[in-house]
């Protein structure tokens, strides 16, 4: 195929998408930046489809003009996977116009949903039918389906639920070559060959641009119930978790850690969030769903807390006797990101870990840490009941947190990823690689593990048009950096 010239571009997708849905110049730049701030770029244009056909006709004229492409859903990524670079050579696919809901069976559990639609929209679309859409996370929002499967996105409820992953049936998908797979069909069952839904869910926009999924729904619960525990030590926290699995079964949905920084942070920087439990060195935040009654839910969670105080696990604990308080419990946690934010930039790690490693893998992390950069404070919470920590570490106190993050980031990063692989953990739990883990990747996987990633990029995107640079590098060597040996680290100096 003759490729034409890049810089006509932009014209050519107006001609096929109308003048008001190419951006370029000013009108892109909200498209450009990050929502960390860490990856500014400069696009070639914005393109914004309104359906899985248009998307076709931008991936053929870009694979025409030799552009590459940076898939785009709500633009609430943590890890640069979804803007461009800063070559002023890349098309942002914008994914925002394809928003509708196209159906939702009842019967079936399903709804099939566009890429662009609001993860919260979703949300609220099941529950006017009485249903129950469980994925759940801070960025609802804002961010989107399509980015949610393309991150394999988790959140607080994956202890029930599951992953992004879990709750997808099916997939309509672009290819590189802008050939439209319709793979919508809402089955739990189809074992008709390889699974192309799962290869392109986590992929990062990097395999081809998602368009629309079938997702599972689930009946509402008739009570949830939300609860915050303070408990002694980390150890204090795995038992807790232990204790709610025996007793609530499935009915719990929702395990949730925060250490006393993490809580500090929140009070310091939103004041007027209510903390009922006196300072502790860790908390609990929990969620039971009950299909029984509200009498029976609350039966059983005070009956877990008082056993569990009795035996020393708990030192106190609160259960919200509204709606409104189980709102302002979860509030608490999730503005732990928003107070870190407000404190300045930091050293970000989603990390998972089995559940029984936990405790002395932040001891001995924490320990090493301390030792490495004296004074540096450690923000740590996250989804223990399915074992994904946040794991983030601000400057000390008179260093600027800018300066922190560029002169130590990697150090820090060689200090806790040594831990989180020690221990049989992965670097990236719900985040996804983008750009900042990358080359991390290449370094903390197997040389086999990255040789067939490779051979399925090379196999579906031969150009490397789609999201170049993201997740995994193709033209990288698979040799593992001097010192190491494939799949292991060495052990910190510090």
């Amino acid at each position: 195929m003759d490729v034409a010239p890049l810089d006509a571009l932009p014209a050519a997708l107006r001609a096929a998408l109308g003048p008001a849905h190419v951006l370029t110049g000013t009108d892109a730049a909200a498209y450009e930046q990050d929502w960390r701030q860490r990856w500014p770029g400069r696009a070639l244009a914005v393109a914004r489809p309104g359906s899985a056909e248009e998307v076709a006709t931008v991936l053929r004229l870009a694979a025409r003009h030799g552009a590459s492409v940076v898939p785009q859903g709500g633009n609430t990524g943590l890890v640069g996977g979804g803007v461009p670079d800063d070559s002023g050579r890349q098309l942002v696919l914008s994914l925002g116009r394809m928003n509708r809901i196209r159906a939702i069976d009842a019967a079936n559990l399903t709804m099939t949903a566009e890429a662009g639609c609001v993860l919260q929209a979703l949300q609220e679309a099941a529950a006017s039918q009485g249903l129950l859409f469980p994925l759940s996370l801070a960025a609802e929002g804002s961010c989107s389906i399509g980015g949610n499967l393309a991150t394999n996105a988790g959140g607080t409820q994956v202890l029930r639920y599951g992953n992004a992953r879990e709750l997808c049936l099916g997939l309509e998908v672009v290819t590189a070559q802008g050939e439209l797979w319709n793979g919508l069909a809402g089955l739990r069952k189809d074992n008709t060959g390889y699974d192309l839904r799962d290869l392109f869910i986590g992929s990062e926009g990097t395999l081809g641009v998602i368009t629309a999924a079938t997702l599972k729904l689930h009946p509402q619960p008739v009570a949830t119930l939300t609860a915050l525990a303070a408990c002694p030590s980390l150890e204090a926290c795995v038992a807790l978790l232990m204790q709610a699995r025996a007793r609530l079964g499935a009915g719990l949905t929702g395990f949730e850690v925060m250490n006393r920084l993490s809580l500090a942070l929140v009070a310091r920087h939103f004041p007027q969030l209510a903390q009922p439990l006196p300072d502790a060195p860790w908390t609990v935040l929990l969620e039971q769903s009950d299909g029984e009654s509200e009498a029976h839910a609350r039966s059983l969670f005070e009956g877990l807390l008082k056993a569990a105080i009795e035996d020393g696990t708990v030192l106190d604990a609160v259960v919200a006797e509204s709606l409104a308080q189980s709102r302002g419990l979860w509030h608490l946690r999730e503005s732990i990101p928003l107070a870190q934010a407000a404190e300045g930039t930091n050293i970000k790690h989603d990390i998972a870990l089995p559940v029984s490693a936990i405790p002395v893998f932040v001891a001995a992390t924490d320990a090493a840490l301390a030792r490495a950069f004296p004074g540096a404070a450690l923000v740590n919470f996250g989804h223990l009941g399915d074992g994904n920590l946040h794991y983030n570490l601000q400057a000390p106190p008179g260093m600027p947190a800018a300066e922190f993050l560029a002169r130590h980031e990697s150090a820090v990063n060689h200090i806790v990823y040594d831990g989180v692989m020690a221990h049989g953990g992965s670097i990236s739990a719900e985040h996804g690689i983008g750009q900042l883990k990358r080359d991390e990747l290449v370094q903390r996987k197997s040389p086999v593990a990255l040789a067939l990633m490779r051979s399925i990029k090379q196999a579906l995107d031969p150009q490397g048009l789609l999201n170049p640079g993201r997740v995994i590098d193709v033209s990288a060597t698979t040799a593992p950096a001097a010192g190491r040996s494939p799949g292991t680290s060495p052990r910190s100096a510090g």
